[in-house]
């Protein structure tokens, strides 16, 4: 059932909301914002996860789309203990949706406006958590943007910093082309809200706010209308009055010059030292209130995670009869006939397709009021007494004498084996001989290298691979992957790596770059055979084509977008893919 539990602080859908993504049911609410509302839904597994759907204003938008696409690729490479992971997504989707990992906590906005500002030890770990998320975020080349206390979640094993690159989506679009930047005003740095170049060091201003708040109520700026705040934030110095003399280093994050600013590592140092007793992230870092909420948070997501019962809707309890008898079976006791051949589709977790039908589906659940489970029954149980069988049977005919027929097939049985066995031995001759002739002469290539049928094409727009990561062609979609063994890994189908030069290559050493006069195909790349070990990146333009074979049998047609702008933190190639996998034997690569 869907709704809100006692103390979960969960909400139930509204009307205009879906009650499922992508084969994810979704269970309540869990807020909404200007990019969009996030709800909360369960793996296959019954694990929880926060979904985002993107606002349908943004999803149209064509480049917040690319943005959105690269953003959420890069969060991927983001695996810190203070963060929330990304666990599946869907940039393509016609409203686009990003999943990660569900923190059964308040967020430290609505911790400190219920409960007030934390203590000074629960500010250092606070401070010191969020830091470490900063550090793994800033070394996957992401710039937060928009860290504000609503981004901060409190779980009760230290904080998770969330939505880390979103907002960098959203400065693209066409909705900021009036000057309005992305953010929160209250939390930008200098440079942000004066609409220039942001980089890690903004992130950390911005640490020093949240730092602030969390531990006097408000930030270091004050409250007012967002072009008085930020007038203040740029011109004027931070007030940092009330604050404990154990955390008088903020003030450091929120230099206005980000060059004198700490790092995320001199932060976590700077809490250590003011600390009297060593940082240890434990079920009683936060203030009893706050935890108690949380354990609350735990039970009521585990309530919700149990699927609708498979009964009638609440909504039309006259639709079942008030009792069952076997001649009486319920409504909603069997599927109806156009749902009798497949599987009942799973209440939550992303839907997996049904097999190939082979014969009618005979389901096996439901009160069995229509026969023993020996009984095949029909699709519609409650026709099953329409047409009754006749009382009374033929007689059998009378026996004749079998022996002279029973003699006359066995020599016929004995003749036939041993026409058959000739017609196999001379069959067995002239697949050997053609064999050797196709081994041996003509084009003198072998069985194994003539290409399989023709599979059906599979495209991937869009996919950016950082330095020293790879794609594996058998993943659906794939997804970049970080290498942490070496250039000989098997898994990489296609690897942007830099040895002399950035380049592009693969496991199986067979990469081709096409002229520009070739149409790229699957009929290009099986004939093309000017194989390559590695592509330089100085050799492509936007729009060159790349035929990849890897050991596998996948054949893929590569077609180079571009790098990471000048401006961009990141180093990755965008390219997009045309998969025909198992295309060819796997020994012929």
């Amino acid at each position: 059932m869907t709704g809100v539990q006692q103390g979960g602080h969960f909400r139930p859908l509204e009307s205009g909301d879906p009650t499922s993504v992508a084969g994810y049911r979704l269970a309540a609410r869990l807020g909404a914002g200007g990019m969009g509302t996030v709800y909360l839904s369960y793996t296959p597994g019954g694990h929880p996860i926060a979904l985002k759907t993107i606002r349908p204003e943004l999803s149209e938008d064509p480049e917040f789309r690319r943005r959105f696409r690269q953003e959420v690729q890069a969060a991927q490479r983001v695996q810190g203990f203070y963060t929330a992971p990304v666990i599946d997504y869907d940039t393509e989707d016609s409203q686009p949706w990003l999943a990660t990992a569900y923190v059964a906590g308040p967020s430290l906005a609505a911790a400190v406006g219920e409960h007030g500002p934390l203590p000074v030890p629960s500010v250092l770990l606070l401070l010191a958590g969020m830091a470490e998320a900063l550090s793994v975020i800033h070394a996957a080349g992401i710039v937060h943007r928009d860290l504000k206390p609503s981004n901060v979640l409190l779980a009760s094993d230290g904080p998770r910093v969330i939505d880390f690159g979103i907002a960098r989506a959203a400065d693209a679009t066409a909705l900021t082309g009036t000057g309005v930047s992305i953010g929160t005003p209250a939390f930008m740095s200098p440079e942000q809200a004066a609409g220039k170049k942001v980089t890690p060091a903004s992130d950390l201003f911005a640490l020093g706010q949240v730092a602030a708040f969390a531990a006097r109520g408000t930030g270091a700026y004050g409250d007012g209308p967002s072009h008085a705040v930020l007038y203040r934030i740029v011109h004027e110095e931070p007030d940092l009055s009330g604050l404990a003399e154990q955390l008088g280093f903020i003030s450091r994050c929120l230099a206005k010059d980000p060059a004198e600013r700490p790092s995320p590592a001199e932060i976590i140092t700077l809490c250590q030292e003011a600390s009297p007793t060593p940082l240890r992230q434990s079920g009683s870092w936060l203030p009893e209130a706050i935890a108690a909420q949380i354990t609350q948070r735990v039970s009521a997501s585990a309530a919700l995670a149990a699927p609708p019962a498979p009964t009638a809707p609440v909504t039309q309890p006259d639709l079942s009869p008030p009792a069952q008898t076997p001649a009486q079976t319920p409504v909603h006791a069997a599927p109806t006939a156009a749902a009798a051949q497949v599987p009942p589709t799973p209440s939550f977790g992303p839907v997996v397709p049904p097999p190939h039908p082979q014969a009618p589906y005979q389901p096996s659940y439901g009160p069995p009021t229509y026969g023993p489970p020996t009984v095949p029954q029909p699709p519609f149980p409650h026709q099953q007494h329409a047409h009754p069988q006749p009382a009374w049977r033929p007689l059998p005919p009378p026996k004749k004498n079998q022996a002279g027929k029973w003699i006359g097939i066995s020599i016929a049985a004995v003749m036939g084996l041993s026409w058959l066995g000739g017609c196999a031995s001379f069959i067995k001759e002239l697949g050997d001989s053609s064999d050797a002739s196709a081994t041996s002469g003509g084009t003198g290539g072998s069985a194994s290298a003539r290409p399989l049928p023709d599979p059906q094409p599979v495209t991937y727009k869009g996919i950016n691979i950082p330095k020293d990561y790879y794609i594996r062609f058998a993943d659906s979609p794939p997804k970049p992957i970080e290498d942490n063994s070496s250039y000989d890994n098997e898994d990489a189908d296609l690897y942007y790596y830099d040895v002399y030069e950035d380049a592009l290559s693969s496991q199986g050493d067979k990469i081709v770059l096409l002229n520009n006069a070739q149409q790229g195909s699957l009929k290009t790349c099986r004939e093309e055979t000017r194989y390559a070990e590695r592509v330089s990146l100085s050799q492509l333009s936007k729009g060159s084509q790349l035929c990849v074979h890897t050991t596998s049998g996948h054949i893929a047609l590569v077609t180079f977008r571009g790098t990471a702008a000048e401006s961009d933190p990141s180093n990755y190639v965008s390219v997009d893919l045309t998969l025909w996998r198992n295309a060819e034997d796997p020994s012929a690569s």
